[in-house]
């Protein structure tokens, strides 16, 4: 199953598993679609009152998960990518929820920032459309947030993900399924306020074409098209005419509505709300429906890191560009970190090796980030940035792992006892905390002058002879560090 790629989208309405196909025509390569399954969980609208999701909607996504886990016996962890997206965010249970979340499909699960899920629907809108150098306004109405997107080619220009979703805004405005003039306009106007605090950038900067990426857009689209309300595509004219038809009506009736689906009928009003105060807010005159999603740009992104052109690495050239890391002391620590990584002798074929060790040069190349705050603690500033940035291609787990690296370089340990760090994260911060100890002097050694080996709690670090007495600071540091590891229940040896 080499071949074959997997992405869940654990949607606040939908979860969806899609599975592309890698087919290789010499230099060419493309994905196809090998299958597709969707449940309707609707998670959002199983939060209770307290942020909680219930339990009984608990159940309904473990077996959910537990049939997606099923079709993907066989495949690689490195060629699954699952993410969770706003409910899983606003969640206040949701830390409870996911290790049973995940024991169901079998695999990680990650909670995305909303800059990330705008950047991954981006990337799967724009698989399906053809080439252009027009700018592209995209906006995916989810159940829980909405993503709005400008990009040009396959570059995203702006990115955000407000916090109003068909289904909240369903359960806020219509919760008792009543549609009045009253409750209409308060829920566009909620939604105008909302979108306040990007309308000017985005009409600044401009598009030339628009699209719905979400279920709610492809919805209105055959709604208003099937009932005459639109000759093509979403207008706004055509969307204030259906909102005054279920003003009449006073509620949204499946029969009544050719093109709606049943699944969309309860939170039609919501999503109709959102898209108008978009339309009204940024000045859309005309959209059109895209085909790709979240799923799709998952899909392709893992196919990047499959040829080798991760964005996670981009997104660590433009951070330390744009915190003026010093580059040549970075890569003699990334390198060095590397090597004594390797020297540990880990099973490189297993997912979870390649990613620590992805890890740690990403965080070597952005060890000093923090020094663009100060350098007193710059190791503290510099797991904040990394904890909290938005960085393209990295999962809240990911910058996690980050974070525990960069804070743990320097200083007691005790501080990173909160990550709850397992045998390998321990050894690779060693790596980090020695490449950074013997680099001190900023110049570079030709030579590596240590032999690591690590067995169960015990690092054995053996030293070429004489090196010690010719470097009597890092001599001296490396004793302290005897004891810094016992503290955190590791015996070290420097012989």
């Amino acid at each position: 199953m080499d071949n074959l790629l997997a992405s869940i989208d654990l949607g606040s309405n939908t979860f969806r598993l899609s599975i592309g196909r890698i087919v290789r025509h010499g230099d060419t390569v493309q994905l196809y679609t090998e299958d597709r399954l969707r449940e309707l969980v609707a998670l959002a609208n199983g939060m209770d009152e307290h942020q909680r999701i219930t339990p009984e909607t608990v159940a309904q996504a473990i077996a959910a998960l537990k049939r997606f886990g099923e079709r993907l016996q066989g495949f690689s962890p490195a060629n699954v990518r699952a993410v969770a997206t706003n409910t899983f965010r606003v969640a206040r249970n949701a830390a409870e929820i996911l290790p049973a979340a995940e024991q169901a499909l079998g695999f990680p699960i990650e909670v995305i920032s909303g800059q990330e899920e705008a950047r991954l629907i981006y990337l799967g809108v724009i698989q399906d459309l053809p080439p252009t150098e027009h700018r592209r306004l995209v906006i995916d109405i989810g159940g829980g947030s909405t993503e709005f997107i400008i990009g040009k080619g396959h570059t995203p220009l702006q990115l955000a993900s407000l916090q109003l979703g068909c289904t909240t805004w369903t359960r806020r405005f219509f919760g008792t399924g009543r549609i009045t003039r009253t409750r209409m306009q308060r829920a566009i106007v909620a939604a105008r306020s909302v979108l306040e605090g990007i309308a000017r950038p985005y009409r600044l900067m401009g598009w030339d074409e628009a699209y719905g990426s979400s279920g709610t857009a492809k919805g209105l689209l055959a709604v208003l098209l099937e009932n005459g309300f639109s000759q093509q595509g979403i207008t706004l004219e055509g969307m204030e005419k259906l909102s005054q038809a279920l003003i009449q009506a006073g509620e949204v009736r499946l029969q009544d509505w050719a093109g709606l689906k049943a699944e969309r009928a309860p939170v039609l009003a919501g999503g109709l709300a959102i898209m108008i105060a978009s339309f009204q807010e940024l000045g859309i005159t005309q959209m059109d429906a895209g085909d790709g999603a979240l799923r799709v740009g998952v899909l392709h992104d893992l196919l990047g890191r499959d040829l080798h052109q991760d964005q996670r690495d981009a997104t660590v050239r433009q951070m330390s560009h744009r915190y003026q890391v010093d580059g040549s002391q970075a890569e003699a620590v990334r390198q060095m970190a590397l090597a004594l990584f390797d020297q540990l002798q880990l099973d490189d074929t297993q997912p979870q090796i390649i990613e620590q060790r992805k890890a740690l040069g990403w965080t070597a190349q952005l060890h000093e980030i923090g020094l663009a705050i100060a350098r007193n603690d710059y190791h503290k500033h510099g797991a904040y940035i990394l904890q909290h940035a938005d960085m393209p291609g990295f999962s809240h787990d990911d910058q996690q792992q980050l974070a525990f690296l960069a804070l743990g370089q320097h200083g007691r340990l005790a501080k990173v006892r909160h990550f709850e760090p397992t045998r390998i994260q321990w050894l690779t911060l060693f790596c980090l905390r020695l490449a950074v100890l013997v680099l001190r002097r900023r110049e570079p050694l030709e030579t590596l002058p240590f032999k690591m080996q690590a067995l169960e709690q015990a690092l054995h670090l053996r030293v070429d002879e004489g090196w010690l007495d010719k470097h009597p600071l890092s001599g001296f540091l490396l004793k302290g560090e005897i004891e810094v590891w016992r503290k955190a229940g590791f015996t070290l040896d420097v012989v």
